[in-house]
């Protein structure tokens, strides 16, 4: 079972959890992110293309699912603007080992913080705003998963 979806308002990380856990698997990992709290940073905003964002979250839960033996996958990432502390996305996999679960979900997560389109852009209590740049430590993550 894989799960994706992109919206824009709140979602249960517990709820979705429990329901992708239903069906037995031994282990469950899962990342839950947050809007992180930087010096004067009100919000972040994040624009999106539908159609483009949808068929890349599923192309990554695909190759996730090819390389391990999973259970299920769920993704789940807002979009919209989005305050300091509230929920981003969910990534989470449900395997029965560790391993292929705790594996298998970072790899979503390094794979959406580099191949997934999605534009933020940050919004200061000055009212300035900023486009976020994408981060060379994130493409080294993402970039290990090739070998």
């Amino acid at each position: 079972m894989i799960k994706i979806a992109v919206i824009t308002g709140d979602f249960d990380a517990g709820a979705e959890i429990k329901y992708l856990s239903a069906d037995g698997g031994g282990a469950v990992n899962s990342f839950l992110g947050q809007v992180r709290g930087e010096g004067d940073l009100e919000a972040l905003e994040l624009e999106h293309y539908p159609a483009m964002t949808e068929g890349a979250l599923r192309k990554i839960a695909d190759k996730a699912a090819a390389k391990w033996d999973l259970r299920g996958i769920t993704i789940i990432h807002r979009v919209g603007r989005l305050k300091v502390g509230e929920q981003i996305v969910l990534a989470a996999t449900c395997s029965d080992h560790r391993q292929a679960a705790i594996e298998s979900c970072a790899y979503i997560m390094d794979q959406l913080k580099t191949v997934a389109p999605f534009w933020k852009k940050e919004i200061w209590r000055d009212g300035s705003e900023s486009w976020i740049e994408a981060r060379q430590s994130d493409r080294d993550a993402a970039e290990r998963w090739d070998c």
